[in-house]
């Protein structure tokens, strides 16, 4: 059976004034559907970097990201659009929240795009995060915490197949960061997605089945 997601040799590198510099060397690494992984390593060791291929936000410069068999490096910009819509959900340090849509909208965003609002879902996770008081809210009058409760809410309210979390409970309390975390696996074990964590928490990463540590853009 195919991984649902495969790195095949991949390489990644960012322009320098002082030419190319490498953060991904020789990739090679794969996530079973219904598994879950922690990626771990130092700041600028290629996490951030990794999980954006995997998510299509970002092309490799040489080897091949797979997800479901699909090879997302010859994919145009419209293809990885419409899996991300479809299959892939990312939660970002950043929240990347609507600003002119209250909080139900924005948890609601990405199911609809993919045609797939389940209510019954969103409310329970309005509930579990402690959003059942901020959905007629917009983000601006939110904290830091609740945006990113919110993020993590609309991506798990998509059902993805592959959820991607870049440091998912940086800015929450230990309960509500556990909260997190459960919804997460237990949207693993309804639905069988993989979900694959950036994380520097030893707690996350030891919730997770499997753990890679990058080091200088390779895994050990």
């Amino acid at each position: 059976m195919t991984a649902l997601l495969e790195f095949e040799g991949v390489e990644k590198s960012f322009a320098s004034a002082d030419g190319p510099v490498p953060v991904l060397r020789g990739i090679d690494l794969t996530l079973e559907r219904g598994e879950t992984l922690a990626l771990t390593g130092e700041s600028g060791s290629g996490k951030s970097t990794l999980l954006h291929l995997a998510g299509g936000l970002d092309i490799a410069d040489a080897g091949h990201v797979r997800v479901d068999g699909a090879d997302l490096t010859v994919m145009g910009d419209t293809q990885r659009a419409a899996l991300r819509r479809s299959d892939v959900a990312v939660v970002f340090q950043q929240f990347n929240l609507i600003p002119s849509l209250n909080v139900a909208d924005n948890i609601a965003f990405q199911a609809r795009l993919g045609g797939d609002a389940d209510t019954a879902l969103i409310a329970r996770l309005s509930d579990r995060l402690g959003l059942n008081g901020q959905l007629r809210k917009y983000p601006e009058a939110l904290s830091g915490g609740q945006q990113q409760r919110v993020a993590i809410a609309r991506a798990i309210a998509a059902r993805p197949r592959l959820l991607l979390a870049d440091e998912p409970t940086g800015n929450l309390d230990e309960d509500t960061a556990a909260e997190v975390m459960s919804e997460m696996l237990d949207l693993v074990a309804d639905t069988g997605a993989a979900l694959l964590v950036v994380t520097h928490s030893p707690a996350i990463a030891g919730q997770m089945e499997r753990r890679v540590h990058l080091r200088s853009g390779r895994v050990q």
